[in-house]
């Protein structure tokens, strides 16, 4: 079928590219299910499965991806991604369907975290690019309720399939293979997203604005992008840090505090998805768009850390306390750090590098979880809960702090509005008064475009925002 033959817009589209969150997501939890499995199948080490984490989708892959597909989607436009990421991803996730040996499984991680990596920037990029300013997270938060459909599905999977072992596990990777080609062919339709469009329309005005070059360079060319790059980045690191052990090490956490049934602990996962599902839903896109952001990023914050803190204090009271984590994890989930990282990431950077600033946090958040990757089933195993537990609140509770303190006043405004109150001045045409625009357009003056552009760039520099 011809690539242009149907138009995939509106929400179809913001669901489209979300189910890169889906797939991110499903990728975790295929292989945090399936370790076991593999481990007694190639009779490999803690530190290979170690390794086997570090280098997948949770961390090293996929910083590897973000690094090289958020400048590529600044400088070829967000649906050049789209058109080659999820076939990279359907090659990985077959490889590790079959995978016969240590050494094919390790390339199959790679090769799949490298394709989430590149894909999972551009769709926060373009779904903040194409929603509307009064739903701009509603429409976010359809990636963090696609995000935390992946694991309901796949923990599911993995308690459904668990009599099978291994096949069961290559069946689920299998699932993300389908998944994975139903969706590269709806987005085939998709439209470019219409702020990069415009904003690459004058070739002039790269040259002639004051924000700097595209991509990278102009990037760490400002030093309100190196504020924002340091605020996003530190919550999203110290979070993630904990999600993405969580993610992938939950079922061995299960297994130091006692519930040892791999059956139940996929079940417990569930629930935690379950409950993240109904509070990005109920909570993140109802919500972040009407109350204070600040309020309900504290509220998040809160629950995930009182969640663990519960987990590690109470482990030997044995289910009472998975389920209270179960549901406090969860919520926290919906409504906290990686919802707001996803909004804020794609509100505070200009249109010329907004997902190359998306990459390079990416990379350095899934790079730090794979540091922590490498050691975390040795240290659980040497220290055991409580020390690794407290760990955890600690980095969660500076999550909380930073957020709380730094949280952007950003609602209710267009990402050209907030462009001009960041950097004095507008970077996408769009921010240009209409009717000046729309002399340009009729006369098709190079001229009187520079003109309409320079009479916008003088205008007053509105306060600025606490980033």
């Amino acid at each position: 079928m011809k690539v242009g033959a149907r138009s995939t817009t509106g929400w179809r589209a913001t669901i489209s590219v979300a189910m890169s969150n889906y797939i991110e997501a499903g990728s975790i939890i295929a292989i945090a299910t399936s370790l076991a499995f593999w481990q007694d199948a190639f009779g490999i080490s803690n530190f290979a499965v170690g390794l086997l984490a570090a280098l997948s989708a949770n961390a090293f892959g996929a910083a590897i991806g973000a690094a090289l597909g958020g400048p590529l989607c600044d400088r070829f436009g967000r649906k050049a991604i789209y058109t080659y990421d999820l076939l990279v991803y359907m090659a990985g996730v077959l490889m590790a369907a079959f995978a016969l040996n240590f050494t094919m499984l390790l390339a199959a991680f790679i090769i799949t975290g490298i394709a989430v990596g590149a894909g999972v920037p551009a769709s926060w990029t373009y779904i903040a690019e194409q929603a509307p300013m009064t739903e701009r997270a509603k429409h976010v938060g359809t990636a963090q309720l696609a995000w935390s459909i992946g694991p309901l599905i796949g923990f599911a999977l993995a308690a459904a399939l668990a009599p099978l072992g291994l096949l069961g596990s290559r069946l689920i990777f299998l699932h993300l293979f389908v998944v994975a080609a139903v969706v590269w062919w709806i987005r085939q339709g998709l439209q470019e997203s219409q702020i990069w469009k415009d904003e690459g329309r004058d070739e002039t005005r790269e040259m002639s604005s004051s924000v700097g070059a595209r991509g990278l360079r102009g990037l760490f060319s400002r030093k309100v992008n190196i504020t924002a790059l340091l605020f996003l980045g530190g919550i999203y690191l110290f979070w993630n840090t904990v999600a993405g052990q969580a993610g992938i090490f939950m079922p061995r956490v299960y297994d130091t505090a006692g519930l040892h049934s791999p059956v139940q602990q996929n079940l417990l996962q569930v629930l935690v998805w379950g409950c993240t599902v109904a509070a990005t839903y109920f909570g993140f896109m109802r919500y972040a768009d009407r109350m204070s952001q600040r309020l309900l990023y504290v509220i998040g914050a809160a629950l995930g850390i009182a969640g663990w803190i519960i987990l590690v204090a109470f482990t030997s009271s044995g289910i009472p306390t998975m389920l209270a984590f179960a549901v406090l994890w969860g919520i926290s989930s919906g409504i906290g750090a990686q919802a707001f990282y996803s909004l804020w990431a794609s509100e505070l950077f200009a249109t010329p590098y907004r997902a190359s600033a998306q990459g390079v946090m990416f990379f350095v958040v899934r790079t730090a979880t794979g540091l922590l990757s490498y050691f975390f089933p040795t240290l659980l195993a040497a220290t055991g809960l409580p020390v690794v537990g407290s760990l955890l609140v600690g980095l969660l509770t500076v999550a909380l702090i930073i957020g709380a303190v730094f949280a952007p006043k950003t609602q209710g405004k267009t990402l050209q509005e907030i462009e001009v109150e960041r950097y004095g001045t507008p970077i996408s045409p769009e921010a240009v008064a209409p009717s000046a625009a729309e002399a340009s357009a009729a006369t098709g003056s190079v001229s009187e475009a520079s003109a309409a552009t320079e009479n916008v760039s003088g205008m007053p520099t509105p306060a600025r925002t606490v980033v």
